[in-house]
């Protein structure tokens, strides 16, 4: 004679075994997969003369050699209904304004920041400082 044992009465087991005693996630449980990927929300991080806006817009989700995650986001240029994303730059840091016509942003890759660059605000092309 075999046992079987009810697929609902297994899967209900294994989820358990990922709780606390009240139904929360155990310590060391990876967060739930609907917030492990959420991004926060575009961040208006400088004004520039001339009515320019620049945010940190979408990312990515990056982990250094240590295991540490962060979040790389991109840099959108908005001046009225036009929006210009910075292409290929992921940054860790809000840019800083140099002229009324460039930003300075800080390339990132893997939770470390690299390379300087110095972005158009008017077409959104970076230029990498030497």
């Amino acid at each position: 004679m075999t046992h079987r044992i009810p697929i609902a009465g297994l899967a209900g087991s294994l989820l358990l075994a990922g709780c606390g005693a009240r139904g929360e996630p155990s310590p060391g449980a990876p967060p739930p997969i609907e917030t492990a990927y959420l991004a926060p929300p575009d961040t208006l991080v400088l004004v520039a003369p001339g009515g320019a806006t620049v945010w940190l817009a979408e990312g990515r989700r990056a982990t250094d050699s240590a295991g540490a995650v962060c979040l790389e986001r991109t840099i959108e240029i908005r001046r009225d209904s036009s929006r210009v994303r910075v292409p290929l730059l992921y940054t860790l840091s809000p840019p800083t304004l140099l002229d009324d016509s460039t930003l300075k942003a800080e390339l990132a890759h893997n939770c470390r920041r690299s390379a300087a660059y110095r972005v158009s605000l008017r077409t959104g092309a970076p230029v990498r400082i030497p």
